[in-house]
C-alpha cells in the first residue's frame, strides 16, 4: 500500500487529487486534523511517513516545504503542483508524453507538475520544434481560453456568487503585462529562444481549456503526421482529424476528463493548431496523478477519467 500525503489538500488541485486517490484501493492517504494543517512540524511528520508527497501550495510555501523535506533527510518522492520548480535544477518536468520524459519521471525523486496553459502550448509546439517544422528562434503568438476554476477558490466564488459583477458574464483577457507565470516553462521546455506573445482568457464556464497558436506557410498534413507519430494511439494526449463540432471548437469539450486532444485546422497559408483538455484534469490534478502512477510503476491511467 502506497502512503500519500497531500500538503495543501484544501485547495482546488489538492482537493481533487484527494477525492480521486480516496477511491483507490492501492493508496493510503496520510491526513492531518484541521488544526494541524498549517503546523510545519506536523506536516513534516506526515511527509516522513509517506512514499509520495504532493505539494499543492502557493509558490513560496512550496519552496519552503521542499527545502524542509530535503534538509530533514525525508526520503519521500515529491510532486509539486505549484509554479515554483518547473524550470529548477534537480526537478523533472512532469509532461511524460515528451521525448524521454516518461523514463526520467519514473526514476525521479522530484517532479514538477506542468501549468495548465503551458501543457497545451508545449504539447503543440515541442513535437514541431523537435521535427524542425518550428525553428527555435521563431516568434509565436498563443491564445488560451480557460474555465474559471483555473483561478482557484477565490475566482470560483466570484463567478458563482449570486450578485456577481456583470463583467464576468463575458470572456476576460488577463496576463496583459506579458509576464504570465507559465511563460518560463513554455519557453524552456520547448527550447524556444523567445517566449510567445501569450493571451490567456478566462470565460464564464467551470472547467475546460483550449490552447491555440497559428503558423503561416506551413503544411497541415505534415504537421498532422508529426503529431500522429509523436503521440501514437491510446495515450492521454491524442491527435484527431476533423476535431470540430460543426465548424466550432468548444473549450469545454473535455471537461471532467484527463485526456488532451490535439488537432490541426486551416490551410497551407494559415494553419491553426489546437489543444483541448480540462484545466483541472490534464492541466492539473489528472496530470499529477498520471505522474504519480508512472513513479510508482503502475498503469499511468489508473484512477483517471478517459
Amino acid at each position: 500500500m502506497t502512503k500519500v500525503f497531500i500538503d495543501g489538500s484544501a485547495g482546488t488541485t489538492g482537493l481533487r487529487i484527494r477525492e480521486r486517490l480516496g477511491e483507490r484501493g492501492d493508496i493510503e492517504l496520510v491526513s492531518l486534523p484541521e488544526e494541524k494543517r498549517k503546523d510545519a512540524d506536523a506536516r513534516l511528520e506526515a511527509a516522513a511517513s509517506s512514499d509520495i508527497v504532493f505539494l499543492c501550495l502557493p509558490d513560496a510555501a512550496a519552496v519552503e516545504m521542499a527545502d524542509a523535506l530535503e534538509n530533514s533527510g525525508i526520503d519521500a518522492r515529491i510532486i509539486d503542483t505549484s509554479t515554483a520548480h518547473r524550470t529548477a535544477d534537480g526537478w523533472e518536468y512532469g509532461f511524460p508524453e515528451l521525448t524521454g520524459r516518461r523514463e526520467r519521471i519514473a526514476r525521479a525523486r522530484r517532479v514538477s507538475n506542468p501549468g495548465c496553459h503551458a501543457s497545451g502550448f508545449i504539447a503543440l509546439a515541442a513535437p514541431l520544434v523537435e521535427a524542425g517544422i518550428i525553428d527555435k528562434c521563431e516568434r509565436l503568438v498563443c491564445t488560451s481560453l480557460t474555465g474559471y476554476s483555473g483561478g482557484g477558490k477565490k475566482m470560483i466564488a466570484e463567478y458563482e456568487a449570486e450578485s456577481r459583477d456583470a463583467l464576468l458574464d463575458a470572456p476576460r483577457m488577463y496576463g496583459l503585462s506579458q509576464s504570465h507565470k507559465h511563460l518560463p516553462e513554455m519557453t524552456a521546455v520547448t527550447e524556444l529562444t523567445t517566449p510567445p506573445v501569450f493571451c490567456p482568457i478566462v470565460a464564464p464556464f467551470y472547467s475546460g481549456m483550449e490552447v491555440t497558436f497559428p503558423l503561416f506557410d506551413a503544411d497541415p498534413e505534415k504537421i498532422a503526421r508529426v503529431y500522429r507519430e509523436y503521440y501514437g494511439d491510446g495515450g492521454l494526449v491524442r491527435y484527431k482529424d476533423n476535431a470540430d463540432e460543426g465548424g466550432f471548437l468548444s473549450a469545454a469539450a473535455f471537461s471532467g476528463r484527463d485526456v488532451m486532444e490535439i488537432s490541426v485546422h486551416g490551410n497551407g497559408e494559415r494553419t491553426l493548431l489546437a489543444a483541448r483538455f480540462d484545466n483541472l484534469g490534464k492541466g492539473a490534478s489528472g496530470a499529477a496523478i498520471q505522474n504519480m502512477n508512472i513513479m510508482l510503476g503502475v498503469p499511468e491511467t489508473e484512477g483517471l477519467a478517459l
